[in-house]
């Protein structure tokens, strides 16, 4: 005998509203800026397809087609600078996340809890000092005439180095200075995983003579991947975007370090700043975001086949 399904009858919309209407006031400032700094923008793509002048304005000026995006070709230099964001990004995201997991299982293993506290705190640090200080700091350890480095060298005898004109050293204090500042932060993400993990795991482990390292082996890093699957494809959804404030206070406007520190965000800044050029400067910002989003959909696609579970959508 089958039983026939009672159908469930939905709210109205305004009593769904008025039920939740706390929960979307809270959303309402979060929807607001996404509105004014995602959405509202949006026309201004239309700059990438024009000669553009602020006489006729953005819908005014003459229309070229895609002669904007062919001298970004042509010249190469689009070619450097997405090979220098993607690669740092990449080297942000493998290197970052392996030293967060590190860090967090790290601080699971201590039993102090007092001393727990303190390295936290002290990893955690870094995470809240600006991009402008970074800047300062770095500057004074590595400038030529009296930076600290240099002041060492010349104590024990040495020459003093250019490092501000070597530009193939720059790529490993960058990514030192971002791991530096990141990895604190990052790592209480992967020790709140490793705290919601079940005990009775742990337990079970031990019962069956699990070392401190067969735990971490077989209990703790196969429960932190749909964490590490989750934030490496928001990861991904940035890998077009470099850290423009470490980026720049970190080289400037060094033309010596272009070739292997210059990202989009820094050379769009350069171009909208000393030349004016907008139209240019619009046509690279739209291929970064067309070009980041094919790759949060073919990563997002890759995951879904593996594991639905792990798929953002």
């Amino acid at each position: 005998m089958s039983l026939n399904k009672v159908p469930v009858r939905r709210k109205p919309l305004w009593r769904q509203v008025k039920t939740s209407r706390v929960l979307l006031l809270m959303c309402l400032p979060a929807v607001a800026f996404f509105l004014v700094f995602n959405y509202a923008p949006l026309p201004g793509i239309w700059i990438a397809f024009t000669d553009f002048n602020y006489r006729d304005g953005i819908f005014g000026s003459p229309f070229v087609g895609l002669r904007n995006f062919e001298f970004l070709f042509k010249s190469g230099q689009l070619w450097t600078l997405t090979r220098n964001t993607i690669l740092y990004n990449v080297a942000f995201i493998v290197l970052g996340n392996a030293l967060q997991i590190a860090i967090a299982i790290m601080f699971n293993e201590i039993r102090l809890k007092y001393f727990k506290k303190i390295t936290q705190g002290i990893m955690f640090l870094p995470y809240f000092i600006s991009v402008v200080l970074i800047g300062v700091i770095a500057f004074n350890i590595l400038n030529y005439d009296n930076g600290a480095l240099n002041s060492l060298i010349t104590q024990a005898g040495g020459d003093p180095v250019k490092i501000y004109s070597m530009a193939g050293l720059w790529p490993f204090i960058i990514i030192v200075v971002q791991l530096w500042q990141s990895t604190g932060y990052g790592s209480i993400v992967y020790f709140a995983a490793i705290m919601g993990i079940d005990k009775g795991l742990f337990e079970a482990a031990e019962i069956d003579g699990a070392s401190a390292w067969q735990r971490i082996r077989y209990v703790i890093l196969p429960s932190l991947k749909p964490t590490f699957v989750i934030l490496l494809l928001f990861s991904l959804g940035g890998i077009m975007h470099g850290n423009f404030g470490l980026f720049w206070n970190l080289v400037g406007n060094n033309a010596q370090l272009f070739q292997t520190t210059d990202v989009i965000e820094t050379s769009v800044y350069r171009m909208v700043m000393s030349q004016n050029n907008f139209t240019t400067s619009t046509a690279v910002g739209l291929y970064q975001s067309l070009f980041g989003f094919a790759i949060v959909m073919t990563a997002n696609w890759i995951v879904r086949r593996m594991n639905k579970d792990y798929a953002l959508f």
